[in-house]
């Protein structure tokens, strides 16, 4: 959405751009057609993708803005999980640079194979 939403300023388009929140299953696994993909074993491990968002999200809010180090911990949950990484990024959530201490902000983005399916989720955060 940051990439549209840049196109569109950029390209002075006469569209609003509106969001809206990722929907989730109850165990926090964004809803996605790709899940249709994973057997019943991998859909049981993949929430692991939005437990580590949210807790880099906790780490952050709570004021830990050492986010090489809120990346590694989280990568290696996930890897321990049996997905295969592609990223995890903390990042400036307009132009998604990559994120400092001050922003206010932020998206945490991620994408991981579980199998052969592809998993991407994000979570947004505004710490003003």
């Amino acid at each position: 959405m940051a990439v549209i939403r840049a196109m569109v300023r950029d390209l002075n388009m006469p569209i609003q751009i509106i969001g809206e929140p990722t929907v989730r299953a109850a165990d926090g696994l964004a809803l996605s057609s790709r899940n249709g993909y994973l057997t019943e074993e991998q859909r049981a491990v993949a929430p692991v993708l939005y437990r580590a968002l949210s807790q880099i999200a906790t780490a952050i809010q709570d004021g830990d803005h050492d986010f090489a180090k809120l990346r590694a911990e989280q990568i290696q949950q996930i890897e321990a999980a049996g997905l295969r990484m592609d990223y995890l990024e903390v990042r400036q959530g307009v132009h998604l640079r990559p994120a400092t201490a001050e922003d206010r902000d932020v998206v945490i983005l991620v994408a991981a194979y579980l199998g052969a399916t592809r998993l991407i989720d994000n979570l947004h955060l505004n710490l003003a």
